[in-house]
């Protein structure tokens, strides 16, 4: 098993060329081996080396990720220019609007490069090359290892490959695992961290059909923004400083005016989240009876307390836009993904294939050792919900919640130092906690978030097992009569987390007592508390789950050895690539692969919170003002659906045509296939994508922004 597995995948897509191309999320790295035959059928006209090379520029140089694989961009210029989705950039755009600069609502060009908006926290990662290191992982490792043993080997291998690896060029290093630890690969890479924005357009246009049209499919959005990347004078990653200078990338896109037609070819790289495809149908049940429902039932109390308070005012749209964005978006994820499992019965097909599965593992001794126990090892792991529940609502209604109780965490360790006596670690952790008060209260309202506390400790209480109910809500039992708003607006009159004057007046002369006495601090240590309980309780019920993944992904694997395969998303690089289609979502039903600006004028609803549209748009759409822009049929193209096989992390991600030029911007997926994260659905998949013409058009005839697409080489 330990230098056969990545082998054994290469013969076996070798031998299987009739299998769906479109399915996959493939490693760059063995496009060589596994993909390009099949891309070139397709019409790719790249070769493997133009896509994936160490010692070449290609186009992996030109894709990087962004906020640590939380979306994708590509570089576009050879001065740095990046490209990616309006909600990938979303929270920067967010952070410099105020209610006299709006950059939400009437977007922002910079019109010179000393306009451009500096972020701290905003970093790309380029990835500079990937290695199978999988036999050097496990050299060591033997079948029968116990897990304690075995995980000890595999970390000591993964330090030792990473510290050789690292060297002296300042790289990151890392060791990730595939197959559920079935094999292991070295990912080297660089990250920058002076990342500016240069411009993006308003959300009537960024976000054309808000919540609304997310997930859905036609769609009319310019969901992009764009980012210029800085370096030190050398050309080294540097902290944001005025002598910094654009960065000259590897390799960038060029982009193609030409479009894109039906069956055309489409690859987008990029760096896919997280894909759970290997799982069991027990796994898929407790998904979505556990993780989505508590998801959906936390997010929709939030949401609704959000929305309100939105409503009120210009500032507090402005305060609460990006927060909102965040929650609404798996909210309505989990909803879809539920809906999605349930019609395509992936459960049912899941549990055949675990039949099978057992009907192979049956058919010889051998199998039978190595692999007839693994499902009911599984399985043990599901059986108790209890803990999983509580965890699960820990997170949603008390973590991710409310704010109040991540703040108060945040003082901690000042309140650790407090406990001795050395004064200059205290007025440290002191200044620590203060630098972070102008960013935590210029986007809050305490108000909201007592509102927010109070209905989701309610939800938590009726939800969770009384075992894992923390301490602290004996007190709203006892002293509240259960009443949790009434507590909580008691918590919010007195606690110094909700009130920048107070936080700063406590900083200046910061105390233990005032501390252990804080309502606000005394709930978050019995969360933590809580949490800690339900961790070790967990740990007794999964302590076997990761090794019965292990084994038997290894099965399926070994039992479908005339099909292909590929690792889960986990962050990391991959390709995909299918072509240009429409889908027919139900009876009597089909959608076309592309929409117009016509669409968009027809669904545009004056002041509407999703549908609001610019009048310049629609006064240059009747004057037929497309400029070099327009399709051959005369038409502006919007977006387009490709059927490439992508996830969350995909956001922003480069889509390239066959001759490695950019003709689109991938942004979300559709509806009808929301299971697509456990189970591909080749029929209804699709990817939806922003059509470069609309961009460069936004860009240049629509704000005037011309000069940065005379940066782009555009192939007209």
């Amino acid at each position: 098993m330990k230098n056969s597995f990545l082998a054994l995948l290469v013969c076996v897509f070798l031998f299987n060329v009739n299998v769906n191309a479109d399915e996959g999320m493939w490693l760059p790295s063995l496009v060589g081996k596994l993909n390009i035959q099949k891309m070139s059928s397709l019409g790719c006209n790249l070769t493997a080396e133009q896509i994936y090379s160490i010692n070449h520029s290609s186009l992996k140089d030109a894709v990087v990720a962004l906020d640590h694989g939380s979306c994708t961009a590509e570089m576009i210029s050879p001065d740095g220019l990046l490209l990616t989705n309006h909600h990938c950039g979303f929270g920067e755009i967010q952070a410099h609007s105020s209610v006299e600069h709006d950059y939400l609502r009437d977007g922002f060009w910079a019109m010179k490069r000393e306009d451009e908006l500096s972020n701290p926290g905003k970093i790309v990662t380029f990835l500079v090359r990937m290695e199978d290191v999988t036999d050097q992982v496990l050299k060591n490792v033997t079948g029968d290892m116990d897990d304690q043993t075995r995980s000890a080997k595999v970390h000591e291998a993964t330090a030792r490959i990473e510290k050789e690896a690292k060297g002296v060029n300042g790289y990151e290093v890392r060791v990730r695992s595939l197959f559920e630890s079935n094999s292991y690969f070295l990912f080297v890479s660089q990250t920058f961290k002076d990342v500016r924005l240069v411009g993006t357009p308003p959300q009537s246009i960024g976000k054309f059909g808000g919540e609304s049209d997310n997930w859905m499919w036609p769609r009319h959005t310019g969901d992009f923004s764009m980012f210029r990347v800085y370096c030190s004078p050398e050309g080294k990653p540097a902290e944001y400083s005025p002598q910094n200078v654009p960065y000259h990338p590897k390799h960038f896109l060029p982009i193609s005016l030409n479009g894109v037609g039906k069956n055309d070819f489409t690859m987008v790289m990029g760096y896919p989240g997280t894909t759970t495809r290997y799982r069991t149908s027990n796994e898929v049940k407790y998904t979505m009876e556990v993780v989505n429902e508590v998801r959906i039932a936390a997010r929709d109390a939030k949401l609704s307390i959000i929305k309100e308070y939105m409503a009120s005012s210009q500032k507090a749209r402005i305060q609460y836009a990006s927060k909102f964005a965040r929650s609404s978006n798996y909210y309505k994820y989990s909803i879809g993904q539920n809906k999605g499992l349930t019609a395509l019965n992936v459960i049912g097909k899941k549990q055949a294939i675990e039949k099978d599965f057992l009907k192979w593992v049956n058919l010889t001794p051998g199998t039978t050792a190595k692999y007839g126990h693994v499902l009911d090892s599984i399985n043990a792991a599901f059986t108790s919900r209890d803990e999983k529940i509580a965890l699960e609502y820990t997170r949603e209604a008390l973590l991710r919640g409310a704010e109040i109780f991540g703040f108060a965490a945040k003082a901690s360790s000042l309140n650790e130092v407090l406990k001795g006596s050395d004064n200059e670690k205290i007025k440290l952790a002191a200044a620590d906690l203060r630098s972070s008060l102008d960013e935590y209260f210029k986007d809050y309202d305490s108000d909201t978030d007592q509102k927010i506390v109070g209905s989701l400790l309610k939800l938590y209480s009726q939800k969770v097992n009384q075992k894992y109910i923390p301490g602290f809500f004996g007190e709203i039992q006892s002293k509240y009569k259960g009443d949790f708003d009434a507590y909580s607006r008691k918590m919010f009159s007195k606690t110094i987390f909700a009130d920048k004057g107070r936080m700063e007046s406590f900083l200046n002369k910061p105390s233990g007592k005032v501390l252990e006495k804080d309502m606000a601090f005394v709930a978050m240590r019995s969360i933590y508390e809580t949490i800690s309980v339900i961790s070790g309780d967990l740990r007794k019920t999964t302590s076997r789950l990761d090794k019965a993944r292990r084994i038997f992904v290894a099965g399926l694997n070994e039992m479908n050895n005339d099909k292909s395969v590929y690792p889960d998303a986990n962050s990391t690089m991959r390709l995909t690539y299918g072509i240009v289609d429409g889908y027919a979502p139900r009876d009597a039903m089909y959608y076309d692969y592309f929409t117009t600006l016509k669409g968009y004028t027809e669904k545009g609803i004056r002041g509407d919170v999703d549908f609001d549209y610019p009048q310049r748009l629609v006064d240059m759409y009747q004057a037929h003002d497309l400029g070099q822009y327009a399709d051959k049929d005369g038409t502006l193209h919007t977006c387009f659906t490709s059927n490439n096989d992508i996830t969350g992390g995909n956001s922003g991600s480069p889509v390239i045509n066959g001759n490695g030029e950019l003709v689109g911007i991938a942004f979300d997926g559709n509806w009808e296939a929301m299971s697509g994260d456990i189970a591909y659905e080749p029929e209804l998949q699709k990817c939806i994508n922003v059509d470069i013409r609309f961009v460069l058009w936004t860009i240049d005839k629509f704000a005037g922004a011309g000069h940065l697409v005379n940066e782009m080489k555009v192939i007209r």
